[in-house]
């Protein structure tokens, strides 16, 4: 009974974004999706059906006709929640000790990490990987240039696009592109955009 109001507890940090340690979270690993995760980027890309087996084990939800390039990588797997039409390019980095939910359509270039957890500044505060975690939202249509960084808490907006290397460590609005460490919007996606190429990554 103790133990069950522990792990509570620990979770209900977790929930609110507070600090918790490796050795609090234990109980978590069952949900660990490492050997699957491991067992897809080995699996030969022209087995289909296989590879679709394996998404739908390793991540909460995936949805229809989803592609991710191996390798990946994943902290649990089953925190990734993905829509239909998704797009993941080689080297997709998942930090989802909590939630990570993306919408329809979205579209995410090589070397992405997408992390729902950080670390305390003082390193006093770190003892034992202490950290804290808090949900992304990426929704549908977005698109995520190369070697970007989204750190914990960020929703990206409809149809946005993220510049290749930019973090993006506050909430970015719909339909605009948005580039840089920190990244910012710098213009509004106009029908303007219909007649040209335009560039993220």
């Amino acid at each position: 009974m103790h133990a069950g109001r522990d792990r509570h507890e620990v979770l209900e940090r977790i929930r609110r974004g507070l600090i918790y340690t490796e050795s609090e979270a234990a109980f978590l690993g069952a949900r660990r999706r490492a050997d699957l995760v491991f067992e897809y980027n080995r699996t030969p890309p022209s087995d289909l059906d296989a590879r679709r087996s394996l998404l739908e084990t390793i991540f909460a939800s995936v949805g229809e006709r989803a592609i991710v390039v191996a390798p990946f990588h994943a902290a649990y797997g089953s925190n990734v929640h993905i829509g239909d039409d998704f797009f993941g390019n080689t080297n997709l980095t998942f930090v989802d000790d909590v939630d990570i939910r993306i919408g329809h359509g979205v579209m995410i270039a090589p070397s992405v990490t997408l992390t729902t957890t950080g670390h305390p500044v003082h390193p006093a505060r770190r003892v034992d990987f202490a950290r804290f975690s808090e949900p992304i939202v990426i929704e549908d249509k977005v698109w995520i240039g190369s070697n970007a960084v989204v750190l914990p808490g960020v929703r990206i907006g409809y149809g946005s696009v993220i510049g290749a290397g930019s973090v993006v460590s506050k909430d970015i609005p719909p339909m605009v592109v948005a580039v840089g460490a920190p990244c910012r919007p710098v213009r509004a996606i106009t029908d303007e955009d219909l007649a040209t190429r335009g560039a993220a990554g």
